[in-house]
């Protein structure tokens, strides 16, 4: 599966240090399916031993909030 321009789906990639530590997020790789993305971002995050568990997830199942959306005014806060 490619897209229009010829590229494959892009996944995003999280990284877990050690275990216990929260995800972060490490950056993004593209691939094909769930397994190549998984085998990508081994080769390209994980390879030294960086981390001990990744997440891969396709960049179109996230979702993110606007900016204003997490603005609040000081009356919010004192609720």
């Amino acid at each position: 599966m490619s897209l229009p321009d010829g590229q494959w789906p892009l996944w995003e990639v999280f990284t877990q240090g050690a275990r216990g530590e929260p995800f972060e997020h490490a950056g993004s790789v593209h691939a094909a399916d769930a397994e190549q993305a998984m085998q990508n971002a081994r080769d390209v995050y994980a390879r030294r031993g960086e981390a001990v568990n990744l997440w891969v997830v396709p960049s179109t199942a996230i979702v993110a909030s606007a900016p204003s959306c997490l603005l609040y005014t000081s009356d919010a806060a004192d609720e």
